[in-house]
């Protein structure tokens, strides 16, 4: 007796054209592939009674309800073969297709087309498939094309072409027609700017006017807008041509047949303050971040640590990167640095602080100065400290510093003899310059992608995300040992078998990283992150190398 095949008919429509009635199309697709399926029942084929069936959803997308149930069903083991009437019905995407067919693969599982007599069971079939996916994709591709022709073409004729109709207007077939009664409202919001320049005062005008965004009935009978305008909304009806009788497409404006609701002399004006006030703030907002030690730090290979930044979540995050990281991005660099620029920055200004408001600062470097003269420089010297570690940051004392070099576990900082001297009202030359060279321990801890600098001789910092880790690897090892499967410890403890197979491997550390990891003295760079994904070696000795 031949084992069973559950079979799994998937059917889909692009439109909602027809689906109301009593038969419809996906109704004609799954009765021809439930009697494919029929005649193949000597074969073991067996239908299921789920109905997988999206209606009025594209082919180019995976996104589909029934789609991805059926996805989620095949991967928990629930079927054996989808059954389609043909293939597109499936996906009209090759690499979309590419994707199902290897979580079929992955799971025994193949793919049946009613119509067009092949399944991916065979090498025949996946040939004939490939070449089949390779016609749809490339007419759905076409196709598409020819729209984009045609919206183009019918944009450069000022034609509205149809989407979210704007606030002020209404449509009337391939052109709009002025509303004057939210018209109203769009010729205010330009005076507003006209006469603050501030998209915030706008809005907080426009709120005390209590005036409201378009409102819209859908044919579900959901209303929607009628809100008060937020500050994005204000910034598009300020932005957008088509209040100057103007139509975009892209970054191209054409000449619209619409008639407009703002002169286009007016919307230029306002386009030309938007332009020039996004310039002052973008300028500002540089101008506060600043980096006051560019060109002042290096590293041990005496590259120049350059400044760099990234956002997130709206915030900009400031960096100090090791130059071959920009300059030759091709390349791997792992010894190269990428440093927390505020933090480094406080670190810097730590060190300074300490070093020349101790005792023996001024002695040192004014050789032969008399004790009478030391409380009038100490004096000069506490206010600069003082100031160092009240900003916790250089960036006002950026020319104190002349060179800092960074290498693992120590800053050099080299202090700008001639700043100094001005300070105290000396000349330079009366200063020993060996007192002026700085010395400071410092590490590093990484916590994912974040680091932390730790400056002097601070506590060691325990790894706790390392530590458990080795602990659980070490834990699931044993239960290995005696006899329990992967798969009984991932539902035991709520994981997958895939993290439990790899954090089995910190089991294998040496006890010499075990005995670090426990203490807090492991280098920076040995974390979970690192010993998972870049593996280690089985060798305890070789292991113990990392180390170094």
């Amino acid at each position: 007796m031949k084992p069973k095949i559950r079979c799994a008919i998937y059917t889909r429509k692009s439109s909602e054209d027809g689906l109301e009635q009593e038969f419809n199309s996906l109704d004609a697709q799954r009765e021809a592939c439930t009697a494919y399926i029929t005649s193949q029942k000597a074969e073991g084929w067996v239908l299921l009674p789920e109905a997988y069936d999206d209606g009025g959803i594209s082919g180019g997308t995976l996104k589909r309800p029934a789609l991805q149930r059926l996805l989620t069903d095949l991967d928990e083991g629930r079927v054996d073969q989808i059954v389609v009437y043909k293939i597109d019905r499936l996906s009209r995407s090759l690499a979309d297709f590419a994707k199902i067919v290897d979580r079929l693969v992955g799971v025994g599982a193949s793919f049946v087309s009613v119509t067009q007599s092949f399944n991916t069971a065979t090498s025949m079939g996946r040939l004939t498939l490939n070449m089949l996916l390779s016609f749809a994709q490339f007419e759905r591709e076409v196709t598409a094309e020819r729209i984009r022709d045609k919206i183009a073409a019918s944009k450069r004729r000022g034609l509205w072409m149809g989407g979210n109709v704007p606030l002020g207007y209404d449509p009337d077939g391939r052109t709009l027609i002025i509303k004057e009664s939210e018209a109203k409202t769009v010729r205010v919001l330009y005076d507003l700017y006209r006469e603050h320049g501030n998209i915030r005062l706008v809005k907080e005008r426009a709120d005390g006017l209590n005036l409201r965004s378009k409102q819209t009935v859908t044919a579900a009978g959901v209303t929607r807008g009628g809100t008060a305008f937020d500050r994005g909304h204000i910034h598009h009806i300020l932005t957008n041509p088509i209040y100057a009788g103007r139509i975009r497409h892209h970054k191209n404006i054409y000449e619209g047949l619409h008639e407009p609701i703002i002169d286009p002399e007016v919307w230029d004006e306002v386009q030309r303050r938007l332009m020039e006030n996004h310039a002052r703030i973008r300028g500002e907002k540089n101008a506060a971040h600043p980096s006051p030690l560019a060109g002042k730090l290096f590293d041990e290979t005496g590259d120049r640590l350059t400044p760099s930044h990234s956002s997130k979540n709206g915030k900009r995050l400031r960096y100090y990167i090791s130059r071959r990281l920009v300059t030759d991005r091709s390349a791997n660099h792992p010894e190269a640095w990428r440093l927390p620029a505020p933090q480094l920055e406080a670190a810097i200004a730590k060190a300074v602080a300490e070093h020349v408001s101790a005792p023996g600062f001024l002695p040192r470097t004014i050789p032969g100065i008399m004790a009478t003269d030391v409380d009038q420089f100490r004096q000069g010297m506490d206010t600069l400290a003082s100031n160092l570690n009240a900003k916790s940051t250089v960036s006002s004392w950026a020319d104190l510093i002349a060179k800092t070099i960074i290498e693992p576990g120590s800053l050099a900082i080299a202090l700008n003899a001639q700043v100094i001297a001005d300070h105290l009202g000396l000349k330079a030359d009366r200063l020993e310059s060996d007192a002026l060279q700085i010395t400071a321990a410092f590490r590093l801890r990484r916590r994912g992608v974040e680091t932390k600098i730790i400056l002097g001789s601070s506590p060691p910092e325990i790894d706790q995300t390392l530590t458990r880790n080795i602990a659980s690897g070490i834990e699931w090892y044993t239960a290995i040992r005696n006899g329990t499967t992967f798969e009984e410890i991932a539902a035991r403890d709520g994981s997958s078998v895939r993290r439990i197979q790899a954090v089995t491997n910190l089991a294998f550390l040496s006890p010499t990283i075990i005995d670090h990891a426990v203490n807090g003295t492991l280098p920076p760079h040995i974390t979970t992150d690192y010993l998972l994904k870049k593996g280690f070696p089985s060798d305890w000795a070789q292991q113990d190398d990392l180390l170094t």
